[in-house]
């Protein structure tokens, strides 16, 4: 494969631009969170986006302003904005400190289609996270597809590490149309979160594969699943209008979270941990929290692969 790389600056963000030249697959991020903000395929002699405002840094005069946020230490909201971890208080925002810190960008593996980034204790404070844990990220452009890799390293020499993390990416639909997001068969578990923050009740379902049994007008709530016994975690997400569809690979991911803000757009993301409960439980007690062993790393991935048809007449 062939792959090209330029480093890009807009104001004050620095950007990374790495093309798989034999695929017409470009992405771009930001070192400021980490955060890809295009995905693009390559149309005749131009670039269509699949993002929500794709390649686009200016602020949104409205809605969600995002593309594709990462998310951990701690996952979603904490109630309140904080939470005590071992005793200790953490203090955080929606989707944690990751969105908002410049991460280091290591260029040795452009050449191989990777963007690689990582983040560690001296880039926050201990009220953001109190332990000594690394995270890399890397973007690895294989095909036609995305895979998004998370590692997680303790270099605690004692203590064991608890983290949530995950992607909220949002895929651009056609303003005034409806899209479709399909997900495989199997039993799943829904959370449900009337306040943002989870409820006690769970509903527990089997579904037989299909349109996402979920209306579009609701996503403004979020719709949050536990993939409990689904084989084949294989989901796909389609603009009818545009052409453009993405397919997922979550067979790592334990939970998916769909959300919208009513916008021309559906994040589709991948969760390695949830939201606080309503009633709040200690950090280290949270939904889905993963435990890194002391001196541990923690591995997980996920797949997207965007692809390009015909418009719709």
């Amino acid at each position: 494969m062939s792959f090209s790389y330029r480093e890009e600056r807009r104001g004050e963000r620095v950007l990374d631009v790495l093309t798989n030249d034999e695929a017409g697959l470009r992405i771009v991020v930001s070192r400021l969170g980490a955060e890809m903000i295009s995905l693009a395929r390559r149309r005749g002699d131009d670039w269509e986006g699949f993002l929500h405002r794709d390649d686009d840094i200016t602020p949104a005069a409205q809605g969600w302003a995002n593309h594709a946020t990462v998310m951990g230490y701690f996952l979603h909201r904490l109630k309140d904005g904080h939470s005590l971890y071992r005793g200790a208080e953490i203090i955080g925002g929606t989707h944690s400190f990751l969105r908002g810190k410049e991460w280091h960008f290591d260029a040795s593996a452009v050449s191989d289609g990777q963007l690689i980034y990582q983040i560690s204790q001296a880039d926050f404070s201990a009220t953001e996270y109190p332990l000594d844990v690394s995270l890399t990220l890397t973007y690895q452009l294989s095909g036609e597809s995305v895979r998004v890799r998370f590692a997680f390293q303790n270099h605690e020499p004692e203590l064991a590490a608890h983290v949530g993390f995950g992607l909220h990416p949002g895929f651009a639909s056609t303003e005034g149309a409806p899209f479709s997001f399909t997900m495989p068969a199997g039993s799943y578990r829904r959370f449900l979160t009337p306040n943002n923050y989870l409820a006690h009740d769970t509903q527990q379902f089997f579904f037989g594969g299909g349109r996402m049994p979920v209306e579009q007008s609701k996503l403004p709530g979020s719709f949050i699943v536990e993939m409990l016994d689904v084989p084949e975690r294989v989901f796909h997400f389609a603009d009818v209008t545009s052409g453009r569809t993405v397919e997922f690979d979550l067979g790592e991911a334990p939970y998916l979270t769909l959300w919208s803000d009513g916008g021309p757009f559906l994040c589709v993301e991948p969760c390695w941990g949830l939201t606080d409960h309503d009633e709040q439980r200690l950090f280290e007690n949270k939904e889905g929290i993963h435990v890194i062993a002391a001196g541990g790393e923690l591995r997980r991935s996920f797949g997207m692969t965007p692809r390009i048809g015909f418009r719709s007449a």
